[in-house]
């Protein structure tokens, strides 16, 4: 049983594994049962880099997020102080919810790059799962608020002055809120992070909430003063369907799910390595914005301990290659034919 480290690689890479023929049978055989013996000197340097990384990408978007979403919500505050537009004041509130959000997400990004250590043996990486709770429990008190909101100021409708200025302050909400969205949702899909994503979406939610205030803005200057309480139920609804989205990643997440995509790209790379028999027992689990795989092989009964060592780990290398953002991989070498046979019994027996 062996296993290999390394960073974040693309699903293609620029070496091509299949060239260990190229060194001719003698030679080829000789080259794997080195290679299976000595790791890659770079190997470890290049997963901490990856790591590290991935993790300045995340704090750097959540950073540039919050200082949009903060010029966002002080612009509104102008607004709201002069129109006392209680349907603005919810969505700049929104708004600097969103913008601290970033906050127990950013914290998790730094706590990731903790070492492991032997009471945390698979690091901290799971701390981004635990800010996607935080996250989504913020939308659904956004979602809520939001909907009593609506429901209050349909009950009891306020007056609202200023339009003009309350108009152009919800399209700045809205256009903010996009922007943040937009750049933390491709971020963390590219890093693997389920909580950025999440973190896209509340902010892409309080953007519906800005859209609402536009649309009660344009009732009110035609007449219907119940229009903004009766857009603001809407986009509540809105907002639920994206709570339910969030909500789902980052449950996906907690309970060790990878999309089936990533199983099968694993098992056809299994197959493909030479000196592989069959393929067992396939695992992936993400822990934070990466992936780790134990999977069983089956190799030839008469291979030698160095040589099946040697196919597991040529297995692990090609791996991590060909996987995206597969950074850790375990394989384990069991023999075909009555040898397995006989190892199984031995292990029942035990």
């Amino acid at each position: 049983m062996t296993s290999l480290d390394h960073g974040q690689h693309p699903a293609t890479h620029d070496h091509d594994h299949g060239d260990h023929g190229d060194h001719g049978g003698r030679a080829g055989r000789w080259h794997r049962l080195r290679h299976g013996i000595t790791p890659h000197s770079h190997d470890a340097t290049d997963k901490v880099d990856a790591a590290l990384e991935t993790s300045r990408d995340g704090i750097r978007a959540l950073w540039i997020s919050f200082v949009v979403l903060a010029v966002t919500a002080f612009a509104q505050v102008v607004v709201v102080v002069f129109s006392g537009s209680v349907a603005l004041l919810g969505d700049t509130l929104h708004n600097v919810a969103d913008a601290l959000t970033a906050v127990p997400l950013g914290i998790a990004f730094v706590v990731g790059r903790r070492a492991a250590t032997r009471r945390y043996t698979y690091g901290y990486g799971r701390a981004e799962d635990l800010a996607g709770v935080v996250i989504v429990l913020v939308i659904a008190a956004s979602s809520a608020l939001a909907g009593y909101e609506a429901l209050r100021r349909l009950i009891h409708p306020a007056a609202m002055s200023h339009l003009p200025a309350v108009a152009v302050a919800a399209v700045v909400g809205f256009a903010g809120n996009e922007i943040v969205a937009g750049y933390r949702i491709r971020v963390g899909r590219r890093i693997g992070s389920a909580a950025l994503v999440a973190d896209g979406l509340h902010a892409r939610a309080d953007g519906f909430t800005s859209l609402a205030v536009l649309l009660g803005v344009a009732g009110v200057a035609l007449g219907w003063r119940w229009a903004d309480p009766v857009v603001g139920l809407t986009i509540t609804v809105m907002i639920g369907f994206i709570l339910k989205d969030a909500a789902l990643r980052v449950y996906r997440r907690l309970m060790d799910a990878v999309d089936p995509v990533l199983v099968d790209r694993a098992e056809a790379v299994l197959r493909a390595t030479p000196g592989v028999l069959d393929v067992g027992e396939i695992r992936l689990r993400w822990i934070g914005h990466e992936l780790r795989s134990e999977c069983a092989i089956t190799v030839a009964g008469t291979a030698s301990v160095v040589t099946a060592h040697a196919v597991a780990h040529d297995a692990e290398h090609r791996l991590v290659h060909a996987v995206a953002r597969l950074t850790a991989a375990l394989v384990h070498p069991e023999p075909d034919g009555t040898e397995r046979a006989a190892h199984h019994a031995a292990a029942v027996h035990r």
